[in-house]
């Protein structure tokens, strides 16, 4: 019972380290870069920069306009909120001006929002 315990564990501990990898994240956030920014440097462009999203209201990136739909959502981002909208941005949140389709992968999508985890409101590393 105990090695059956400890190779549960195991698994759940690679499969959770597995979820979510920042590095793999930057890559995704490639397909991202045509639109938002990150860092220290970053100012808002077709889309509103991205530090600090997690934790953050929508719709409240001073400088950006965002559509109706984006600032009266009431929603804040989190993991959950976040990984429903870059799914499907346009189901989950009708009427925004986000025009990606969606990033389907799931596993693309945990190392997206791994990457965009590591900058601050201002956008410096978080250590």
């Amino acid at each position: 019972m105990l090695r059956f315990s400890i190779a549960a564990a195991t698994i759940a501990l690679a499969a959770a380290a597995q979820a979510q990898d920042a590095e793999a994240g930057k890559a995704v956030f490639g397909q991202c870069r045509a639109c938002h920014q990150v860092g220290e440097t970053a100012k808002n462009g077709v889309g509103p920069l991205l530090n600090g999203i997690i934790g953050r209201k929508a719709g409240t990136v001073e400088g950006y306009n965002y559509s109706e739909a984006n600032k009266n959502s009431g929603k804040t981002w989190d993991e959950a909120t976040f990984l429903a909208y870059i799914k499907d941005p346009r189901g989950f949140m009708p009427g925004n001006k986000m025009a990606y389709a969606g990033l389907k992968d799931e596993k693309r999508a945990a190392d997206l929002l791994a990457y965009l985890k590591t900058f601050g409101p201002d956008g410096k590393p978080k250590q």
